[in-house]
């Protein structure tokens, strides 16, 4: 089995959580693919796009895959394992960005929303770049044609969801998988990051993956 790691919203594939989980699976002999899906532009990011580039990515291992997930990553990640359902066979979130509109971007308010609709331009704060950066409304737009909360997911899922969370709300989170028998949930004291939690997350994750 081979593992794709889908990185968050303004991050990249040389994230602290991507880099830690390489070095992890390389001391077992095991390649984590980890597409920029910052590329080729990121004010043109959309779900949709990303869904793309995982499923080339997906396409290129040509082996069984398990897939890892973190903030918006994971919702890219819940959509993906429904369309390629047959290849993988595995699934772990990290702070799973579920409910899209609920989460960070709700925070705009319809006001906000308007203004980056009628703009087609909101500046946020790329951490991998260390500077705002543009991105298209179609962002938004585009990721309300998914819906975690539908996805008939049937493959085994692991989740970690911080306590402190102020990014995604831990109680949606519990809430999707609770609904869900086939998921695992590991609330711990942490943050959106979960830097602090990353040792036992290995731990946790090493027994069911492998």
């Amino acid at each position: 089995m081979r593992v794709v790691y889908l990185h968050g919203f303004a991050s990249s594939a040389r994230s602290t959580k991507a880099t830690f989980f390489a070095e992890k699976l390389a001391a077992k002999g095991i390649e984590m693919s980890v597409p920029d899906l910052n590329q080729p532009d990121f004010s043109t990011l959309t779900v949709t796009r990303m869904l793309k580039q995982v499923g080339d990515a997906i396409d290129a291992v040509g082996e069984p895959v398990a897939l890892i997930g973190s903030s918006l990553g994971g919702f890219v990640a819940v959509q993906a394992a429904v369309e390629h359902a047959a290849r993988i066979q595995r699934i772990v979130l990290l702070a799973p960005a579920l409910d899209f509109d609920g989460n960070r971007l709700s925070e705009l308010g319809d006001r906000g929303l308007d203004e980056w609709k009628s703009s087609n331009r909101l500046d946020v704060f790329h951490y991998a770049y260390g500077r705002m950066m543009p991105v298209q409304y179609e962002l938004y737009a585009d990721a309300l044609r998914y819906n975690a909360f539908d996805a008939p997911l049937t493959q085994p899922v692991q989740v970690f969801q911080g306590g402190r969370d102020s990014s995604v709300d831990p109680d949606t989170v519990a809430r999707w998988a609770a609904a869900r028998p086939n998921v695992e949930l590991h609330l711990l004291d942490d943050d959106h990051q979960l830097v602090g939690s990353l040792g036992e997350i290995w731990k946790q994750m090493e027994r069911f993956l492998f």
